[in-house]
Order: structure tokens, then sequence, then C-alpha cells
């Protein structure tokens, strides 16, 4: 089966992830995208252009740009003969569906939709017209992939976004060689401390001051560690504010998913709390934070009415808090020792790997849903049909 991903910024490493996964699977995998950055790529890719982060209004412009030379572009690459083009994200799925137009036969086209931009939300008139737009583009559309049933139930739903067969892909770990060896460790790493680790892309400035907080308000009882990211247009204190405060340790980047049983392992808890998007994307995604953590035993911190949260309790696993307020983590936290922690981290040890992590069994049900969608005439923008992967 021939691939064509479409790609918004082939700098992601989640791209890269993604298409490891359809190539474990069996499908023969194409690459195509903008960049944000300058660096040398995992791979090769047929690079469309280039956009910045935030800048929607020229990543619109580029997209627009594109529009009427995609089809050209693909033939010269030996690119417009696939049986499905998997489009990531709402710019993306536009240039998908001028791709898809000209071929014959007709490739099939899914939606990778992996998380709401705020422009997509409210009662406005450029949230009602771009929502507009999606349900349009969603018609040409024989597959939607969503990574956590929140977006279903709070935007999809609610709007009325037509749902194409639904599936949901979530953000495990994809382990091709077996699951990694779990830590046998349950007592916290250091007597008398407690090791929180928040890795990734560090962009909420609610999880920088809380933990700063927190951590000035009991010197010595925890230790932060930082590794990923930063955002520094959104935390621009960022590194003063780390080197300020002893408790607080930034590690610089990681290799995913190299780094990944050190950083978790050396941890005992994980933090998963983001208030960027709060209200929205981040009270709704299931994120890869989650599965990383699971893996390793590092027991998730969350809010309770968000959907990890909601998700952790179905689990009976996680520390979770009631509220986002600083004092509701302080005190929830502070109520933890020695003992608590290793009931927490025995429950993360207790539970399946196959929670947190992708194998090739997974791999190969993803390309065979891939191909059965494929192989239909043509997409039924008022099908409900829903799938787990």
């Amino acid at each position: 089966m021939k691939i064509l991903y479409l790609a918004h910024d082939l700098d992601d490493a989640a791209i890269w992830r993604r298409v490891t996964m359809l190539e474990a699977g069996g499908a023969d995998v194409a690459v195509a995208g903008f960049r944000r950055a300058t660096g040398a790529l995992p791979r090769d890719a047929l690079v469309l252009g280039r956009t910045r982060n935030g800048q929607m209004v020229a990543r619109a412009l580029s997209v627009a740009r594109l529009l009427p030379l995609i089809r050209g572009k693909l033939r010269a690459q030996e690119l417009d003969c696939v049986d499905l083009v998997v489009a990531r994200n709402l710019e993306m799925l536009l240039v998908g569906r001028a791709a898809v137009r000209g071929p014959s036969p007709r490739p099939a086209l899914a939606y990778e939709l992996l998380d709401i931009h705020r422009m997509m939300l409210g009662p406005g008139r450029v949230a009602r017209s771009l929502r507009a737009l999606e349900a349009r583009l969603l018609g040409s559309c024989a597959a939607l992939l969503i990574s956590s049933p929140g977006f279903l139930k709070n935007y999809l739903a609610p709007y009325g976004q037509p749902s194409p067969q639904l599936m949901i892909l979530e953000n495990k770990v994809v382990t091709l060689t077996g699951v990694p060896s779990r830590p046998a460790r349950l007592l916290p790493k250091e007597p008398g401390r407690i090791t929180i680790g928040w890795f990734g892309i560090l962009r909420c400035r609610w999880s920088l001051e809380t933990l700063d907080a927190m951590t000035r308000a009991t010197p010595g009882r925890y230790r932060i560690v930082l590794r990923g990211k930063p955002a520094l247009d959104v935390l621009p204190d960022f590194h003063d504010r780390v080197s300020q405060n002893p408790d607080l340790e930034f590690h610089g980047p990681y290799c995913w998913p190299d780094d990944l049983p050190e950083i978790y392992g050396s941890c005992d808890l994980a933090w998963l709390i983001d208030r960027f998007d709060a209200g929205s994307n981040s009270d709704w995604l299931l994120p890869n934070r989650l599965y990383e953590g699971g893996l390793f035993n590092a027991v998730p911190i969350a809010l309770a009415q968000v959907e990890v949260g909601r998700k952790l309790a179905a689990l009976n696993c996680g520390i979770l808090v009631p509220n986002p307020g600083q004092d509701a983590v302080i005190d929830r936290l502070g109520a933890l020792d020695a003992e608590s922690i290793l009931a927490e981290r025995s429950k993360m040890a207790a539970l399946p790997a196959a929670l947190w992590c992708a194998g090739k069994e997974d791999c190969t049900s993803l390309v065979e849903a891939f191909r059965t969608i494929s192989r239909r005439p043509k997409p039924s923008p008022a099908a409900t049909g829903r799938g787990y992967i």
C-alpha cells in the first residue's frame, strides 16, 4: 500500500513517529510538507515551503500559493500515484484535497486532527468560517483520525462537524522490538525528596509558575527536572526563573525514544498538567507524556476535570488535582509521602504495558484499516463508524 503523508511541520518529531508506525505496518510511505527549522531531516521528504510557529496568516498564504502547484510538484517526484493521502491538520487537508483531485483512480483522503487551534472555537466569524471550511473538506475524507475522545466530545459533536470513519489513534510510544524493560524501583528515588519530571515542549506558564511557587514554599522537598524544548516565545523568562531556584533543574533536549527510559525512570512523578490552551485543546487531549511516563512507571500528575484526569480516574491511578489553583497543587502534592508514592508507583507497575505502547501488531492493524478505507469507491460524510487503535 502506498501512502502520501502531508505534514504541516516536517521538523516535528511526531511526524516521523507516525511515518515509522505506518512503515512498520507494511506501508510504502512518502512524506511531503512544510518546514519550520533548518537542520537535517531524519529522511528524504518533499519540502513544499517554509512557515513559522504561530504565524497563521503567513501559513495560510503559503498554503494558498501551493494549491495550484501541488499536483505538478507531486507528479514531478512520482508521488501522485498513491492509495491514500493522510493530511495532518487543517492546512494540510486543503493541500490533500487538491492533491487527490487529479489522479485516476482517485486516492482516498484521511484527515489527522491532533489538536484544535483556538481560532477554530467560539461563535466569531473567523471561527465559523474555519469550521465551515473544515466541514466541507471533511466531506471529501474517507477517514478522520483523532488522538483523544475529548476532541469528539468537546469539538466535533458540539459543533456538528461531519465525522466519516472515525478512528482514535492514541499517542502511544511505538515499540517495534518489544516492550522495553520497566523500572523495578517503586520507592522515591531520593529518600525524603520527591522528584517530578516535566518533559517535552515546555510552554505552559501556569505550570512553570506553579512549580516555582511550590518549591519555594517548601525548599528541598521537591526536585523538579525539566527536559525538552522551552518555548521561549511564550516563556522568555524560563532560563532566568530556573537559574534562580535551586530546586528547578533544566537539562536540555533529549533524544526520543532513546532517552525515555532514563528521563522517566529517574523521576517519581510526571507532570502532565498543561494550561497553555486551558478550556480547550489542553483540556481535551491525551498527551504524549501520559504514555511515555506510564510505560516507565512515572506516576502522572493531572487535573481531575480534564480528559487525561478522567482517563486516569478510570484506570484508578495517578495524582489528581481537584482544580487548577496553585494552592490545590501544593496541598495535593504536600500530602504525599514515601508510603503513598510506593502505593502509586505499584499501581503503575501493575498496569499492562499495552496501555502505553503500540507494537508491530498495532502498526499492522492501522495500515490494514487504511487499506480497507482506500478500497472504498467514495467517502461517506454521513458515516459514523468508529474504531480504536
